[in-house]
């Protein structure tokens, strides 16, 4: 099986480790990846802050950077549901435009989902001797992806999961949620914060780079030393 990467903005530019992660992690599987390098932003911090014009151009790229991938596997639940709900949404209005993302969407796969749903994958090989909690990012859920990410989690062995109190509640990070509204945001990243204190763990795992950043600020200025660590990081540890 082909796929090409789809390593999102924060991705790019804040977790590059995922991004090797997830590599390694398909190659260990037995799929080839490429890495499309016209890719940029998808647009969604445009499209949630109004600007649909802007996030009209930036997804006709990203269409165009991924038109010859036969599958897109991405390790963001945000930027995938931004292709697979919005793109065809933003271009309503254009048959041909629409339909070029629609073709996309259906391609576009979260890691866990591809993992889960096209792979049948649930036991990865995996070994990481952690004592972790999961937090669930708010975009799996507009994509139907619920358990996928906790039953890879599970047949991690060494792998001892916390149970997380809330652990589907929003961060508060929400793109530019937390630009626009700081003092709700901070709010709610510290609810989060003192929720994954109280399991005991060392570590906090989730599948958004946007959510590791926003917890992880606000872990680190707490002090404690719990670490932030995405799902890919850890399915690619043996």
């Amino acid at each position: 099986m082909h796929v090409s990467l789809m390593i999102t903005c924060l991705g790019d530019a804040l977790f590059p480790d995922v991004g090797v992660a997830t590599v390694k992690l398909l190659r260990r599987l037995g799929v080839t990846v490429d890495f499309p390098g016209a890719q940029t932003c998808c647009g969604q911090p445009h499209f949630n802050s109004g600007y649909h014009h802007e996030a009209r151009d930036l997804a006709k790229h990203t269409i165009q950077a991924f038109a010859k991938s036969p599958l897109v596997v991405t390790p963001s639940g945000s930027c995938a549901a931004m292709v697979k709900l919005e793109y065809p949404e933003l271009f309503h209005h254009d048959p041909v435009w629409h339909g070029r993302a629609e073709d996309l969407a259906r391609r576009t796969h979260e890691l866990s989902d591809f993992l889960v749903n096209v792979l049948g994958q649930e036991d990865v090989g995996a070994r990481c001797r952690l004592k972790a909690t999961y937090h669930m990012a708010c975009h799996l859920r507009g994509l139907g992806i619920t358990t996928e990410p906790l039953r890879l989690l599970q047949k991690v062995q060494g792998l001892e999961l916390l149970p997380l109190e809330r652990h589907d509640e929003c961060c508060g990070f929400g793109g530019s949620f937390a630009v626009r509204y700081p003092r709700i945001s901070g709010s709610m990243v510290s609810d989060k914060a003192g929720f994954i204190e109280k399991t005991g763990a060392d570590a906090v795992i989730a599948t958004d780079a946007g959510c590791l950043m926003n917890i992880g600020g606000c872990l680190r200025r707490r002090g404690g030393g719990i670490r932030i660590l995405h799902l890919a990081e850890v399915l690619a540890a043996t």
